[in-house]
């Protein structure tokens, strides 16, 4: 649903910049802005495969929400959060649920976990994925399962504030299937879209782009005020800004050893 946009300029960036953005929560988005979900229905599939092991890893859990979602959980259920701001969130609900957080070795990329414990390791979105450690925490026979932000995501959002960019991304479906395979997995899966994403008023805007960071990396209103006031002027005429998100599921099995 379209919202009607009557505020001024600086009342909707006002609103949206003194936002608290903790928890990677986008409720706040709601009849603002709208992102098309890809087809296969990443949730839907985690909870299929949640009901079926006795161990699941969720990698970059954000607040915790898709664990505290699921239908069912797993014995031995685990995830992993690194932002800080989110830990709390994060503890709470995974505790609620049973299960439990831990926080990671980002600069050596190195997860606090035991070789070949989770017969489900997933992550949405994930900011890296550490194949290798994916690869050793996987028990022999269980699958990565991933949603994952493909290249050149909202690249319309990010050229309208920073103006015109490089070709190239180092996150393609096709690295992805590489690197996997080069980490010991084999790929079952791999499928790639373009959901349609639209925002409605430029308060919109300037959350998302405080919680999403790597869109627009320098981000602050301060320092884009100028194009955030000229495509306030164009949301205002066209009702909306469109663009593309760019998603790709890939789903990756680690062999069991005869």
């Amino acid at each position: 649903m379209i919202r009607a946009v009557s505020r001024s300029f600086d009342d909707l960036v006002g609103e949206a910049a003194r936002t608290p953005i903790d928890g990677w929560d986008f409720r706040w988005l709601a009849g603002r802005a709208h992102e098309a979900r890809p087809s296969w229905h990443y949730f839907e599939l985690v909870a299929e495969r949640a009901r079926a092991v006795t161990s699941m890893l969720d990698l970059e859990v954000g607040s915790g929400g898709m664990i505290t979602a699921l239908p069912t959980v797993a014995a031995l259920t685990v995830g992993t959060e690194s932002y800080a701001p989110n830990v709390a969130g994060a503890s709470h609900n995974l505790r609620r649920r049973g299960a439990h957080l831990v926080w990671p070795e980002t600069r050596q990329r190195l997860l606090p976990l035991r070789s070949n414990t989770f017969e489900l390791v997933t992550s949405r979105h994930p900011v890296a994925t550490w194949w290798s450690e994916i690869a050793r925490v996987l028990a022999p026979g269980g699958t990565y399962l991933s949603q994952q932000v493909g290249p050149y995501s909202l690249r319309a959002l990010s050229e309208y504030l920073m103006g015109p960019l490089p070709t190239g991304s180092e996150r393609t479906p096709e690295s992805a299937h590489a690197e996997a395979e080069r980490a010991g997995l084999v790929v079952r899966t791999l499928r790639s879209e373009q959901p349609a994403t639209e925002f409605y008023d430029i308060g919109a805007v300037v959350y998302f782009l405080r919680v999403v960071v790597w869109i627009v990396p320098d981000f602050s209103v301060d320092r884009y005020r100028e194009q955030l006031r000229r495509l306030h002027q164009q949301i205002e005429r066209d009702g909306r800004f469109a663009t593309t998100a760019s998603r790709f599921l890939i789903e990756a099995v680690k062999p069991v050893l005869q």
